[in-house]
């Protein structure tokens, strides 16, 4: 039986997996040289977007699940906001929100999380129009965040690790 990996390990495998994806896109864009993409550099570039998409949905979901033990019940976001407020955390606390906001808005699209984004101006990631999305898009969330950004993935993993590391050593 494999030995699990600890939350800290799986965010690294989680930023590898979306640094290889963010290399890939930057590779694409530099042989494009400005000009317009192919068909396959731009199902390449969709691909590679799914791809860390994925990866952020995959290891956010990971970190709510292993840090639910924290908690009798209910929803953690709310639960580790509060926390974290409590314990003057305001910074990290916005932070954690803003990315939970992200991920649900890559798990549904748009509907609530998505409009409060859209409200709240967030500096942490850039939050696109449908209007802006390519219609050759298949998934309606896809594009509505852009994860191709190389701070989205940092931050999100650096996130969720001063979250783990604050309720592990409360």
């Amino acid at each position: 039986m494999a030995v699990s990996q600890n939350l800290p390990e799986l965010v690294r495998a989680a930023q590898n997996t979306a640094q290889a994806s963010q290399e890939r896109i930057s590779e694409i864009l530099n042989l494009s040289e400005g000009q317009t993409l192919s068909d396959a550099q731009s199902k390449e570039m969709t691909s590679e977007i799914v791809a860390i998409e994925l990866a952020a949905v995959d290891i956010f979901a990971v970190f709510e699940a292993r840090m639910q033990r924290h908690f009798k019940r209910g929803p953690l976001s709310r639960k580790v906001k509060a926390a974290l407020l409590d314990a003057g955390q305001a910074d990290l606390a916005d932070r954690l929100h803003q990315h939970y906001l992200a991920i649900n808005v890559l798990k549904h699209g748009t509907g609530a999380s998505y409009r409060e984004l859209l409200n709240n101006k967030s500096t942490l990631f850039v939050v696109t129009q449908p209007a802006d999305v390519p219609d050759e898009t298949e998934d309606v969330s896809t594009g509505l965040i852009d994860v191709s950004a190389p701070h989205f993935f940092a931050g999100l993993a650096e996130t969720i690790l001063e979250a783990y590391h604050f309720l592990e050593n409360r």
